[in-house]
């Protein structure tokens, strides 16, 4: 099913899933990140209107933008990463105050309420490569803190299968086309939404009350 927006057609992420996934509760980062300044990080969780949904509402998070995560300039577009050929991953790069909210802590949210880690290149109704959980560091100490969390998680034993979710290395992020910007914001009643994204930012709230922020951060 193609779903109209605007002028644009949607062919991927417009699959309405049954039910959102369980949210998992996460137990706090062993690692913690010592960051200052303002910051950026990458995130890779299937369908990049729920990964951006989810950390627009974060407090100290001043921007999520949606887009196309490693392959080349020519291709980061919808059309050609929705067919799976491209080594696009669909992700989100957030900009954040770790004096508000530490890295270890947009981590220990992504994998609670964002992204199932136990799915190989599928994130609920949708499937390719361009649907993979990953973790992106930009910088040596994302990249420390990443590796002991998810090794942390590996130990804890949360989910029943083996953790998948790849720290990828840093490649160009190319920003999606308009019409996918805050999109959860711009289309609350799209059915996909609804479904699939909305139970995530509820998960945020009932499960991270103090960083949970009411006002979805547009831009």
């Amino acid at each position: 099913m193609s779903l109209l927006i605007g002028t644009a057609l949607v062919g991927a992420c417009q699959q309405p899933a049954l039910a959102a996934e369980e949210a998992v509760r996460t137990p706090p980062a062993a690692v913690k990140s010592s960051e200052t300044g303002l910051q950026t990080a990458i995130f890779a969780g299937g369908c990049f209107w729920g990964v951006e949904g989810v950390f627009s509402h974060v407090k100290g998070v001043s921007s999520a933008v949606s887009g196309y995560h490693g392959g080349s300039k020519g291709d980061a577009t919808y059309k050609a990463v929705s067919a799976g050929a491209t080594d696009h991953a669909e992700a989100v790069k957030v900009t954040y105050d770790p004096s508000v909210v530490r890295y270890d802590e947009l981590l220990r949210i992504f994998f609670a309420v964002v992204a199932d880690p136990t799915t190989l290149n599928r994130q609920g109704p949708d499937r390719g490569t361009q649907y993979r959980s990953a973790i992106v560091p930009t910088g040596a100490e994302q990249a420390r803190v990443a590796k002991a969390y998810i090794a942390q998680l590996g130990k804890a034993g949360l989910w029943q299968s083996p953790i998948v979710t790849k720290v990828e290395t840093k490649q160009a992020f190319y920003p999606a086309e308009t019409y996918h910007q805050d999109f959860m914001a711009k289309n609350p009643d799209h059915p996909y939404i609804r479904r699939w994204d909305q139970p995530k930012v509820r998960a945020l709230k009932a499960l991270f009350p103090d960083d949970y922020r009411a006002a979805f951060r547009r831009g």
